[in-house]
């Protein structure tokens, strides 16, 4: 038996959750809504790259979520455990069990530091550093300042994860700190990348390319992390050549900037919402559940083949929410998500690629006298301060922000390609 009920339910209150939560109050100001979250504490992600990278600190990335929502908004402070969409119901870890006419579900996904051997217990010291949680991303910019000489690897694990990019951003900033020092010479900079390149979408890797040689980065590809010895700093891969055939290498370290494994959440895998691999299943077009219509997944959690970007959920949010309303009055659900995302990709402490990309990988800038292959110091303020201000006070207030991108805005530098 259910002990409360709710017509709109969202589990998960990071970037997505919050975002669809007041989006949703301001489009109906009486329709019920509760979110399912346990962190006090809501951080600005994308700012972690930075933070890492000494250009930012830790606290400018973080809030308290009672700040972020309305007391209208019933802020349930418990972990979902499990799912009973046949019965519109989710069971939380205390064994309240939470009711629904409609569901949202958005918690993010999970870091699996343990599937590198050795990783857990180093993490956060021996030179062993992380961008990808606020647990450890200081310790990051105290090695990148400490270090003066050596060798420094940046990994990247199998995909999907978080920002395709960051891996490679926080080896950008880490070099141009050398660089301003004057002793980038007297360090050995490696990006051991799981992928088959610097990035998944071929009009932005060989700009990549072009930023990393200009910092004398060696590049290694196929090539994914699978153990460390931080004691012994001393790193192992799994090297994968043309054949397919596998081998295992080591390569010795000073400092190595981690990117952990990622995947969605454990009871979102054993949940009946997934797919074989683990992942939420949604429409690409609507991100409603193909099976259970009173449901929807945005966010990093879902099958979307899109690039998991705030820049992603900031274009699902008002696909969900509208959808939401439409199946509550007896309407057609209406595929208004095209798979974009936006990467801001940082080459060095004042510049910034700004990469923007739809499904398939179509290159989609939303400024189309710009060569989104350039890096800028313009898109550098916005990573700093103009993207984190929209976060802050329009996205997760529930303000609507679309500015417009097609890929026929791109026509003109694909064409020179």
């Amino acid at each position: 038996m259910s002990t409360q009920h709710y017509p709109v339910l969202i589990i998960g209150g990071g970037s997505a959750g919050v975002s669809v939560a007041n989006n949703m109050r301001r489009v109906n100001k009486d329709i019920g809504i509760a979110l399912v979250e346990p962190s006090q504490q809501h951080y600005y992600q994308p700012g972690f790259t930075i933070v890492g990278g000494g250009a930012y600190t830790l606290k400018q990335t973080q809030r308290n979520e009672a700040d972020l929502l309305p007391a209208s908004i019933n802020w349930i402070k418990d972990y979902a455990e499990t799912f009973q969409p046949d019965g519109n119901t989710v069971t939380l870890r205390s064994g309240e069990v939470i009711g629904y006419d409609c569901l949202v579900v958005c918690p993010g996904l999970q870091l699996d530091w343990q599937k590198v051997e050795g990783l857990p217990e180093t993490i956060g010291k021996n030179g062993v550093c992380s961008n990808y949680s606020p647990a450890t991303v200081e310790y990051t910019w105290e090695c990148i300042q400490n270090l003066a000489s050596g060798t420094a690897l940046f990994t990247q694990p199998p995909m999907p994860i978080k920002c395709a990019g960051a891996p490679q951003k926080i080896m950008y900033l880490a070099a141009d700190r050398w660089r301003k020092k004057g002793i980038l010479d007297r360090f050995t900079v490696e990006f051991c990348n799981a992928g088959p390149s610097m990035f998944g979408v071929p009009f932005f890797a060989k700009a990549l390319s072009k930023v990393a040689a200009g910092y004398g980065v060696k590049t290694h590809f196929n090539c994914n992390l699978v153990a460390i010895d931080g004691p012994g700093k001393t790193a192992t891969f799994a090297v994968t050549d043309a054949d397919g055939n596998q081998r295992r290498e080591q390569k010795s370290f000073d400092m190595i900037h981690v990117t952990p494994p990622q995947s969605a959440p454990d009871f979102i895998k054993q949940s009946p919402l997934s797919n074989d691999a683990g992942w939420m299943v949604v429409h690409d077009g609507t991100l409603q559940h193909p099976r259970y219509l009173n449901v929807f997944g945005l966010g990093d959690v879902t099958t979307t083949p899109n690039a998991k970007t705030a820049a992603a959920v900031r274009k699902q949010v008002p696909v969900v929410v509208d959808n939401i309303l439409n199946l509550m009055a007896n309407k057609e659900v209406v595929e208004g998500y095209d798979g974009y995302g936006s990467c801001p990709l940082t080459t060095s402490l004042s510049t910034v690629m700004m990469a923007e990309f739809s499904y398939g990988g179509k290159v989609t800038p939303s400024f189309p006298l710009l060569d989104p292959r350039k890096n800028r110091w313009i898109w550098w303020w916005a990573k700093t301060t103009g993207l984190p201000m929209l976060y802050w006070h329009l996205m997760l207030k529930g303000y609507r922000v679309d500015i417009p991108h097609l890929q026929c805005y791109a026509k003109r530098f694909l064409d020179k390609e």
